[in-house]
């Protein structure tokens, strides 16, 4: 007979506290018990507590105040340069047609990488989908994107001609922070290939990072022909 191993300490914590929000038990602005509470209740040692209110912190769950305590964090992201929006509304907005080709769709091991990206173990599981997007029949972007199964349970189920990988993720694991930059690179052949472009043509890329319930739900690259593209924001 096998047994399932114990959470850590500090996970089991950390799971505690992301249980109680998510219950509306501990709302925004709500102060959470202290360490010396928590470490009492669980029989740990404060540095465990610590470490799980650390980690929560730096996902932005909660907010942590020195001299008054540890506080439910606003549960939104940081406004930024880029917004968050499915591409399909993007382009339907701009009274164009969007349609896109499903080039890989699998299950796969994290590598050291991506492990440290999400937060997991090497080899450990991960969905994985690479998908052309077009506007108007002429391709736009290629969106390489990696997902933690765990909060999206129906990924390798859907079908990406009905919908995009974005929408789904919205209503599955909805956003709680992210992280991205943008760079210019040279993409692959097999990128160019998608993207209808010659060699040595640069792509703008942004690679992003998204959150949810506490955990990280997805990275993803999206590489865009630099000659035909371009991101705007207003502030």
């Amino acid at each position: 007979m096998t047994t399932t191993p114990r959470p850590a300490a500090y996970r089991r914590i950390k799971d505690h506290v992301l249980a109680q929000i998510h219950a509306g038990i501990w709302k925004e602005g709500d102060a959470i018990p202290g360490e010396e509470a928590l470490a009492r209740e669980f029989g740990v040692s404060r540095m465990t507590v610590n470490r799980a209110l650390r980690e929560l912190s730096d996902e932005q769950v909660v907010e942590r105040v020195q001299g008054s305590g540890t506080f439910v964090a606003q549960q939104k992201y940081q406004s930024t340069l880029v917004e968050i929006r499915n591409i399909a509304d993007e382009i339907a907005a701009r009274g164009h047609t969007h349609r896109s080709e499903l080039h890989l769709l699998e299950r796969c091991r994290a590598s050291d990488a991506l492990a440290r990206q999400f937060g997991l173990k090497p080899r450990d599981p991960l969905f994985h989908s690479v998908i052309v997007h077009f506007e108007n029949d002429e391709p736009i972007q290629v969106e390489d994107r990696h997902v933690d199964p765990r909060l999206a349970p129906d990924y390798l189920a859907l079908d990406f001609s009905c919908t995009t990988p974005n929408a789904y993720l919205m209503r599955a694991a909805p956003l709680q922070g992210a992280d991205y930059s943008i760079e210019a690179s040279l993409p692959s052949s097999r990128i160019s290939d998608m993207l209808r472009i010659g060699d040595g043509e640069p792509c703008l890329v942004l690679r992003r990072r998204t959150w949810s319930q506490g955990q990280v739900a997805s990275v993803v690259a999206m590489w865009h022909p630099a000659s035909r593209f371009r991101f705007a924001g207003r502030l």
